[in-house]
């Protein structure tokens, strides 16, 4: 039997959690794709990355209440499967309404998959490890991303990139089929109980909203980032080797997030990541001077990458049955869909600048939900199986 302790079964989670959360890898990349060689303007490109975002939300909200009766692996290989072929298509089209439909297709069918591998990954004997092991492979797929995409979309045009995502999720799909764990202690894809499952605790739904408003200042920054590099005059070269470091600097913090775990208390973490978070938007949206903008960027996906990590850990005990973290492609992207759009409007009306006090005002909100949760979870969540 594959389990989330087997070596086979970690291998598939965490190729299903690259290919599922290819948008924080990618993003900068796919938005200024649209923008610089399908001519979409910032709104347009940013409403297409949002389709995508939203249409996962949607997936992971329908199915994380019924993540204990849903078919797992079935689930996430058609999600990824059809995932690629969404993203295949649209690497043979250049009309906005067709590539309107295909991303919010292949939102829906990776979200499905993603939300299905969450739940998971919840459900492990120690899911705030797990989720740093995946974390530390996205890092890795990043380096990856970075190192061949870029330079494949300078000689051989936009398409590129959409037959690159098309390839990640069909790698996905056939990891999926060959290797996807069942839950631990769980029979495969056999319906739980029919009781009606407990509420979610109040604190979970606190924790659910401040790591969607990080993710909401994720994507609407790291969806301009690359665009604000180019604007400053710091040229494609130098940003495109930013865009690089950042891939790198992406491999650690999944990883120290797993040695600190027993040293730094989540909710420490948890209200100073959105103040980072903040400043770093400041840094990169405002700078004039390439390195305080490329210091910034460097760093910028690390801060949520570390910060999520504790959060799920400390989610994962508090609602220990799986439906919450179920949810997790729904927490992250219900903020990450805004995002595209909402800074491809700011950006189009008020300029870049504006982002830095809508991240001001988003990080408030985050600590501020952050503060309602406990530093540990209670004993009875702990040792509680839904």
């Amino acid at each position: 039997m594959i389990t989330t302790d087997s070596h086979r079964g970690r291998v598939a989670l965490m190729v299903a959690h690259c290919a599922g959360m290819v948008d924080l890898v990618a993003l900068p990349v796919w938005v200024g794709t649209l923008m610089g060689h399908y001519r979409f303007d910032p709104q347009q490109a940013g409403g297409l990355a949002t389709l995508f975002l939203a249409a996962a939300v949607l997936a992971s909200v329908a199915l994380a209440p019924f993540f204990g009766r849903l078919p797992r692996r079935t689930i996430t290989v058609l999600g990824f499967g059809v995932a690629a072929l969404a993203f295949f298509g649209a690497s043979v089209l250049q009309d906005f309404a067709g590539m309107a439909v295909l991303h919010a297709l292949a939102g829906l069918s990776a979200g499905a998959a993603l939300s299905v591998t969450h739940g998971t990954i919840a459900r492990s004997a120690n899911p705030h490890r797990l989720f740093a092991i995946v974390g530390i492979a996205l890092g890795v797929f990043a380096v990856a991303f970075f190192a061949a995409v870029p330079p494949l979309l300078t000689s051989l045009g936009g398409t590129v990139l959409f037959q690159a995502f098309a390839a990640v999720m069909a790698v996905a799909a056939v990891v999926a089929l060959l290797a996807f764990p069942q839950v631990d202690g769980a029979q495969p894809e056999v319906a739980a109980p029919a009781a009606r499952p407990a509420p979610l605790p109040r604190a979970v739904w606190f924790g659910i909203v401040g790591v969607a408003c990080m993710g909401l200042v994720q994507a609407m920054t790291f969806a301009f980032l690359e665009r604000v590099g180019n604007a400053r005059g710091f040229g494609t070269a130098a940003v495109t080797g930013v865009l690089v470091t950042l891939s790198f600097v992406n491999l650690f913090p999944a990883g120290l997030a797993a040695v600190l775990e027993k040293r730094w208390t989540a909710r420490s973490v948890l209200l100073t990541g959105p103040v980072l978070q903040a400043l770093l938007v400041a840094l990169i949206m405002q700078s004039s001077v390439f390195m305080p903008y490329a210091a910034a960027a460097s760093v910028f996906a690390a801060v949520v990458i570390f910060t999520h990590t504790f959060a799920f850990g400390l989610l994962a005990r508090l609602e220990p049955s799986g439906r919450a973290l179920a949810a997790t492609p729904a927490t992250i992207m219900v903020g990450a869909a805004i995002g595209p759009i909402l800074g491809g409007t700011l950006v189009k009306f008020f300029g870049y600048g504006s982002l830095a006090l809508a991240a001001a005002v988003i990080a408030a909100l985050a600590v501020f939900c952050f503060a309602r949760l406990p530093a540990q979870a209670p004993a009875a969540a702990r040792s509680a199986l839904a």
